[in-house]
């Protein structure tokens, strides 16, 4: 398994434990709505602007198959991308996806002030987060090679993360 992908609901921690899995086990670390922003030179919200969301998707697409080739990272995939099962292909058997698996409530909690995700910009909006939820969580969990609970602490979290993926490839067979 060559990198750690994180997936899961928008606000479960991806990128702030996904910086600190990297930081403790000595990887790279790549955001990938970042990454997708530094190549397209405008932030996801001017993407879905001008493209739409079927041209971000286009755009987060690319950045998986260019992502999987790499290898020795931890990698923060966007809220919506393993909700796309060419996504989740790209990656599976190659590289080790991980969901954080965070409650709604505190997802709820954690991006109560939330200004920029374009998903969650709009007047219905705990009731368009608890749509998407529900749609995307089976999803997730499908795609997902293991699950740990992103609720505690980003530091724990991160912790949990990486004993969760030495005993996984310990029972894989595969070394670090």
């Amino acid at each position: 398994m060559d990198n750690i992908i994180l997936c899961g609901f928008m606000g479960c921690g991806k990128s702030t434990v996904g910086k600190l899995i990297a930081k403790k086990t000595g990887s790279g670390f790549v955001d990938m709505d970042a990454y997708i922003e530094e190549k397209a030179g405008m932030k996801v919200s001017q993407i879905f602007d001008k493209l739409g969301e079927d041209g971000f998707r286009d755009m987060e697409h690319e950045a998986c198959r260019e992502l999987s080739v790499k290898k020795g990272l931890v990698i923060a995939s966007g809220g919506g991308a393993f909700t796309f099962e060419r996504n989740t292909e790209v990656f599976r058997g190659k590289d080790l996806i991980v969901l954080l698996d965070v409650p709604l409530d505190v997802i709820r909690y954690r991006l109560r002030n939330d200004k920029v995700r374009p998903l969650l910009q709009r007047p219905d909006r705990d009731r368009a987060m608890s749509e998407l939820y529900e749609k995307r969580l089976p999803l997730y969990r499908s795609a997902a090679d293991l699950s740990v609970t992103g609720a505690n602490n980003p530091s724990k979290t991160a912790c949990e993360v990486i004993e969760a993926v030495k005993k996984f490839r310990q029972r894989s067979g595969v070394m670090d």
